[in-house]
């Protein structure tokens, strides 16, 4: 079974394995935020927040989101919505085993103010792309009738191959 996952060539994990450092898991386990940080905020998390945003068109600036979610001061809720629910389903990763259900519980807190009530949690049944500002699609994503099976082959590739392998994970 695990020689026709296509997520990525089996001989490349190898090849890979071999080069991650034998420290690893001290590394991960050595890992600490940073000193903004507080027990009800993760500078690191609120980067990649704000950062995976703006990927997706969301203007809204670090030094904006940190005063926002670390200090307090209020913005308007358009300006920071997204990018919190964001927030709360990176803390919920953080925190939760990686299974079908748990990413499903991730999806319904990111897509808050994204996505009808309906949507949250829920595989897309629709075509969905990337275009250009003049139009011309730039990225297509898997078609509808293949997302549960695309999602199902990195859930298994991770619980079958990777894990194991790097015990950072456990």
């Amino acid at each position: 079974m695990l020689n026709d996952l296509l997520l990525i060539q089996n001989d490349l994990l190898e090849t890979y394995l071999k080069e991650v450092p034998t420290n690893l898991q001290q590394a991960f386990d050595d890992l600490h935020d940073a000193e903004l940080s507080t027990a009800n905020f993760s500078f690191y998390t609120s980067v990649s927040s704000v950062y995976s945003s703006k990927i997706e068109g969301e203007a809204i600036e670090l030094d904006s989101f940190i005063k926002y979610k670390r200090d307090g001061i209020q913005f308007r809720a358009d300006y920071t919505q997204k990018i919190d629910d964001l927030y709360h389903a990176y803390i919920f990763a953080q925190n939760h085993q990686l299974n079908e259900s748990n990413i499903a519980e991730a999806h319904k807190l990111l897509s808050q103010h994204i996505l009808d009530k309906n949507a949250h949690g829920v595989l897309r049944m629709q075509n969905m792309y990337v275009s250009t500002p003049d139009g011309r699609i730039e990225y297509v994503a898997a078609l509808p009738g293949q997302v549960k099976e695309e999602s199902l082959i990195i859930l298994v590739k991770w619980i079958f191959l990777w894990k194991p392998r790097l015990n950072c994970w456990t």
